[in-house]
């Protein structure tokens, strides 16, 4: 980088009240924790069998999924009386950030899971009340903060407050908030007498209750922003642990960052397949990722480039990164997907959602049911005899009788709108592990996608699919907001994470 334009992006940057190094210029490295880090031997915790794992994987995916789907039982175009916010279910593999909250010479850690599927960042505060949430583990065992003595309610009045309500006018909500109508009328609800109503957020099986605030929120070790906008939740259910919402909304975490930071944003998750003893090294999370350092890693982390599809407008879900799946090919079989996959209607129905909170890609059952059958015909043709025991396991089908030294076992590829072609590595689709349990005990493999039903069968409006996260390992999959687009590139994620780290 020049010296003239290093003076540039550090003048933007402290402009914007940002404090960085100018080698941020490449994008701010942020370290991911896979939650099953904390399944490591020589923990002190009992050793979690990988079926138990995959099936509450599984379970956790179609909650999560059939939550996209849910019907919002209003009449459109009306606004949903609540929206709903993703949060993991259940143990699986989810992934963590870190943010300090508080004044710069008090500040506290918290960690969140990190989810492009919605748009709010919040977290638990003191008084906090968490009903089922008895032997849920917290990240480094952290507790409730109270709410940061530098932070204070949103004004009802404000936008991002109609924004966090589903775009409610701010009028009903000042008078939500017990705001005089002569107040209403003028305009001066202030948010010392008059804040921002508590949100409802319902989620899966589970729902919190939070205020909204604004105050210092610092992200790594070289950026705070002041005037952050999160919110503060004093009851859940379900769900002891907050929330990094990466969607495409104002209340993002990466929209209300600096625009050299927010426009672009990259992971690359570390291969795992459910072995805690894998997760040698952080996935990278890389905050305003530059197209042209992203290209000049390629070498380095693994070879082959970007490509990219254009991501679909969704009129009534527009924090949903929503792409068009056009098909999926076995072997040699290319399988045209659902219509609905290629497609957002008025009412937000269809398209595909690339999801770092879902574990298991979901497709319509039609698409579904085609590819597991091309992917049982060619085991079947390579000698591969069915696990049912396994399938009863994990809720995942067709498994296998399967040694990792087997061949036979077909590729896989999903195609994607923009000639966008992703082949996924064979640990992506079909993971081999060692069965549980009587005679059904021994090396076996599953097919690693799911069933998401169809809208026809009464499972709801909303995405036709989900791209979950256990096929986007060992990509660097970047979301480029400001072109309009997702890109997937092969990575050696542990190499780019040291490449990164270095700099």
């Amino acid at each position: 980088m020049q010296p003239v334009m290093r003076l540039l992006c550090l003048v933007a940057l402290l402009a914007l009240g940002l404090l960085l190094p100018h080698r941020q210029c490449h994008g701010l490295l942020v370290p991911l924790t896979n939650t099953l880090s904390s399944l490591r031997s020589g923990n002190g915790t009992t050793p979690v069998p990988v079926h138990h794992l995959l099936r509450s994987s599984s379970l956790r995916s179609a909650a999560r999924h059939r939550r996209h789907r849910a019907r919002r039982g209003l009449r459109p175009p009306q606004p949903p009386a609540h929206r709903q916010l993703s949060l993991p279910l259940s143990p699986g593999s989810d992934y963590t950030l870190s943010l300090s909250v508080g004044p710069a010479s008090a500040a506290a850690p918290v960690p969140l899971f990190l989810d492009t599927g919605s748009d709010l960042v919040w977290f638990p505060c003191a008084p906090f009340t968490c009903m089922l949430c008895e032997g849920k583990p917290t990240p480094g065992g952290s507790a409730p903060l109270l709410p940061p003595p530098d932070s204070r309610r949103v004004p009802c009045a404000s936008p991002l407050c109609s924004v966090a309500h589903a775009s409610a006018p701010p009028s009903d909500l000042c008078a939500a908030a017990g705001c005089p109508l002569e107040d209403i009328e003028t305009g001066s609800c202030g948010a010392a007498s008059h804040p921002c109503p508590p949100l409802y957020y319902a989620y899966g099986d589970g729902s919190l209750v939070a205020h909204l605030r604004r105050g210092r929120v610092g992200l790594a070790a070289s950026v705070a922003v002041e005037n952050f906008t999160f919110a503060c939740a004093h009851m859940a259910l379900g769900e002891p642990i907050g929330v990094a919402g990466f969607g495409r909304g104002p209340l993002s975490l990466p929209a209300q960052l600096s625009p050299s930071l927010s426009g672009r944003f990259s992971y690359c998750l570390v291969s795992h397949s459910f072995r805690a003893d894998r997760l040698i090294r952080p996935s990278p999370l890389i905050l305003g990722r530059s197209p042209d350092d992203a290209a000049g890693l390629g070498a380095t982390a693994g070879a082959g480039g970007f490509v990219y599809t254009p991501l679909l407008h969704n009129p009534r879900h527009p924090y949903f990164y929503s792409v068009a799946l056009e098909a999926v090919s076995v072997g040699a079989m290319r399988i045209p997907a659902r219509p609905e996959l290629g497609h957002v209607d008025r009412a937000g129905n269809g398209g595909m959602v690339v999801d770092s909170g879902t574990t298991f890609t979901m497709l319509p059952s039609e698409t579904y049911a085609r590819v597991a059958e091309a992917f049982a015909r060619s085991m079947a043709a390579a000698g591969f005899a069915r696990a049912g025991r396994a399938e009863a396991q994990t809720g995942l089908r067709p498994c296998y009788r399967y040694a990792a030294t087997d061949h036979g076992v077909p590729p896989l590829a999903l195609h994607f709108r923009g000639n966008a072609t992703v082949a996924l590595p064979r640990r992506n689709y079909f993971m081999g592990f060692r069965s549980e349990g009587g005679g059904g005990g021994g090396g076996v493999g599953c097919l690693m996608l799911m069933d998401g039903g169809d809208a026809s069968s009464g499972d709801g409006d909303g995405p036709a699919g989900t791209l979950g996260n256990f096929q986007q390992q060992g990509f660097e999959v970047v979301y480029d907001v400001d072109a309009g687009r997702v890109g997937f590139a092969r990575r050696r994620c542990t190499d780019l994470w040291d490449s990164l780290s270095r700099r």
